[in-house]
């Protein structure tokens, strides 16, 4: 068996689980998930501004605290924080001067074939992360890969599974599926959490038997619940055919069987067969520039109010890339001035950045010369910029995935 716990399901996600999980129990592997379409566009930014950048800064705040911790109890560490820059990331953490043998994974960056990308980014698989551990890494950081392939590298590595043993791997595909959105596999976001204590709920972690089959389960004395009812709602998260395409493997949705047992939920009969030749890539470009506010209607005539503010602004700054909502939230016979108040949210898009900070100035100019009790919810700003997320494919062939130990 091995037994490999999760402390990230995305950037940003609890600071302190990764140190809850290494104190709270025996385990093998801790991984951490921090990368999403968005947040690639976020590391790209960020690397806009510093080419030194653009991985996942948190988990360095968190091997501060936790390697040594980590080290001494012999848990290898198995992350996608390296998002733009995995390369960048190990060398950062090296740094550090605990002597930890640290690998990284590279190659999924396809900037030079998308070149009008801000980023472009292969989802890599399982194999280098699984060849950075037979190396004898402790801690391996990956760009992107897929999520669950933080679960089937330690895996297969640890088996000494062949690439085409296609139920094992499936096997761990799903244990990986379940992990990887951290505490939403013990209850978080879960449509009954008024059946459950949900106020902290603990991470998760699946032991992994030599065929692919685990147990998912949480340390002793942490909140939350792992059911087949939790772990179900966290399979059917961002699922569509049965037939789960990856990188490693096709894992076949409809084959799983899930039994509840007194420490967890058990996972078993999962199929996989080949998966496809090509690779599916992350885009994103930068699509222009983004404001908003939100006016505040109070009182009577709702309805009028938003026609006057929605003209005045169309006619200050013209109707293309305005997009108005009003919502009603306002209430009969109100006790309260709040409750008397409905909303109506106005965003801009556009590719002109002075039209979005120009946004700002033509709707505050109408505070004195529009509808009475004229305010809203709270300033606009000057605008952000905004992406635009698009998935491409290229044939495995082309992408050259390699894994290097420091």
């Amino acid at each position: 068996m091995i037994r490999i716990g999760n402390a990230s399901g995305f950037y940003g996600d609890r600071l302190s689980a990764m140190r809850e999980q290494l104190e709270g129990g025996d385990l093998d592997v801790l991984t951490g998930d921090y990368l999403a379409e968005l947040t690639m566009l976020i590391l790209g930014r960020d690397r806009m501004k510093d080419s030194q950048l653009g991985y996942a800064k948190t988990f360095l705040r968190q091997m501060e605290d936790c390697l040594a911790l980590a080290l001494d109890k012999g848990v290898k560490i198995v992350v996608n924080a390296g998002g733009l820059n995995p390369e960048g990331l190990a060398r950062k953490l090296d740094q550090g001067g605990l002597g930890a043998k640290i690998g990284y994974v590279t190659g999924d960056d396809l900037k030079a074939r998308f070149p009008e990308a801000l980023t472009a980014n292969a989802y890599l698989g399982a194999w280098e992360i699984a060849e950075c551990l037979d190396q004898g890494a402790q801690v391996v950081i990956t760009g992107r890969v897929t999520d669950a392939s933080l679960v089937v590298g330690p895996s297969a590595a640890h088996f000494g599974w062949a690439k085409n043993d296609w139920d094992r791997l499936a096997g761990a595909t799903v244990a990986g599926h379940v992990l990887e959105c951290g505490a939403q596999a013990t209850g978080g976001n879960y449509s009954f959490f008024t059946e459950i204590d949900v106020t902290k709920p603990g991470f998760p972690i699946a032991e992994i038997d030599e065929g692919g089959s685990c147990l998912v389960t949480k340390h002793d004395g942490t909140g939350g619940a792992v059911t087949t009812d939790t772990v179900t709602a966290q399979l059917l998260y961002e699922i569509g055919a049965p037939e789960y395409l990856g990188p490693d493997v096709t894992t076949h949705f409809d084959t799983i069987r899930l039994e509840q047992d007194d420490r967890g939920v058990r996972i078993t009969g999962t199929k996989g067969s080949p998966p496809p030749d090509t690779l599916k890539v992350c885009l994103n470009t930068l699509g222009g520039f983004r404001n908003s506010t939100t006016f505040v209607l109070t009182g009577l005539d709702v309805e009028a109010k938003a026609e006057l503010v929605k003209r005045q602004l169309e006619q200050a700054i013209g109707k293309d890339g305005l997009t108005w909502t009003l919502a009603r939230t306002d209430q009969k016979n109100a006790n309260t001035e709040e409750q008397a108040s409905a909303l109506l949210h106005v965003t801009v898009k556009t590719t002109d950045p002075k039209r979005a900070k120009g946004f700002s100035r033509a709707a505050i100019e109408l505070a004195l010369a529009s509808y009475p009790g004229f305010h809203v919810t709270t300033p606009p700003s000057d605008g952000t910029p905004f992406g635009v997320y698009k998935a491409a494919y290229v044939h495995r062939d082309e992408v050259s995935a390699k894994a290097v130990l420091l």
